[in-house]
């Protein structure tokens, strides 16, 4: 797909993590908190960040459940802070990522949407998340602006099996090649996405764009058309 050709489609499915909000001020802050509150004293959050960072890169058949996390949990503290006292701090650490507060909307967020849906774009989710996911979107007043939210844990598949996906378009009722998926990810989202038929596009920030990834999520008010005119 050459990104620098508009592109006809009339629905704008989004990832969440990584695309529209990110832990903050670091998952590796968060963590250190809650442990401080539970008698861990400080905690070296770069070393934890690190740890995470590894832990979810090879997180493999990651099924967003609360057993997976709390192994990852304990992976990101290893070293730190013994197995037994991770798990019973695994509480505290999955409520404390309900909580709004820890959680950052990317500053190129609300204008892309407002833009898209002033336009009358038909928008829609499509996660890997877990029962936490749609409570927080309401929380940070995202909700609203999406007719359609499909997340893993509610359909039984994550990205990239298409199931998900198909999923989505059969909710949409469109054909996949009226429908634009964006994430951060590109198996996940992109390779996830266009083998169910659907476009896509992958958000870098840290990047330059080009080759099919976005430089910010703004980039998308002059990359769609709507395809019903």
């Amino acid at each position: 797909m050459n990104e620098t050709a508009p592109l006809s489609v009339e629905a704008v499915v989004f990832d969440v993590g990584g695309t529209l909000i990110d832990p903050y001020p670091s998952v590796g802050d968060i963590y250190a908190d809650v442990a401080s509150n539970l008698g861990h004293d400080n905690l070296d959050v770069e070393r934890l960040n690190v740890q995470f960072a590894k832990a979810w890169s090879n997180k493999g058949d990651f099924q967003y459940s609360e057993s997976h996390w709390e192994h990852l949990v304990i992976q990101t503290f290893d070293g730190l802070v013994s197995e037994t006292d991770c798990r019973a701090m695994f509480p505290k650490i999955y409520q404390r990522f309900e909580d709004p507060e820890v959680w950052k909307i990317h500053e190129d967020v609300m204008p892309t949407l407002d833009d898209l849906a002033g336009r009358g774009f038909r928008l829609g989710i499509v996660s890997n998340w877990d029962t936490r996911l749609r409570p927080l979107l309401e929380s940070l007043r995202l909700e609203g602006f999406f007719e359609l939210i499909s997340v893993s844990c509610d359909i039984g598949f994550t990205k990239p099996s298409p199931v998900i996906f198909e999923h989505t378009i059969s909710k949409l009722g469109l054909p996949p090649d009226r429908i634009l998926h964006v994430g951060d990810h590109h198996n996940e989202d992109v390779q996830g996405a266009q083998a169910a038929g659907l476009n896509a596009f992958q958000v870098d920030r840290s990047g330059t764009g080009g080759n099919g990834k976005l430089r910010q999520l703004t980039d998308l008010i002059s990359l769609v058309n709507e395809a019903w005119l």
